[in-house]
């Protein structure tokens, strides 16, 4: 016998408002269960499980995500990050195309964006 990853879960300060920024950032909806002020909210497609906890992120994340764009080049994709509410942390893209982004979403938590399929096969 063996296990599975059943959730991915994030502590958070606002479930539902952290669940809404990365349903926003996937393009995948959060459970119809889900509503403000829950402690819990769930992308079930994503397998990503926001609950609400009462302390604060205080170190950097020892997990994170690597969001790789599927219709858009990576610049592209920053850049609608930023107007979703991430905010940038780090900068790795270098003079020749190659690299990558590192975001913070609205509570901090650090994710990275890569180039796309299309831009690695270019």
């Amino acid at each position: 016998m063996t296990s599975a990853i059943r959730h991915t879960t994030i502590d958070c300060a606002d479930a539902y408002a952290l669940g809404g920024f990365w349903s926003q950032v996937l393009g995948l909806p959060l459970h119809e269960d889900d509503h403000p002020g829950d402690e819990e909210a769930l992308i079930e497609a994503a397998g990503l499980l926001f609950v609400t906890v009462p302390e604060p992120k205080t170190a950097k994340n020892r997990i994170h995500f690597d969001i790789q764009p599927q219709d858009r080049t990576r610049d592209e994709e920053v850049e609608r990050l930023l107007g979703l509410g991430a905010k940038l942390f780090d900068d790795r893209r270098k003079p020749d195309g190659t690299g990558w982004v590192v975001l913070a979403d609205p509570e901090g938590n650090e994710f990275c964006v890569e180039r796309s399929a299309g831009e690695r096969g270019a």
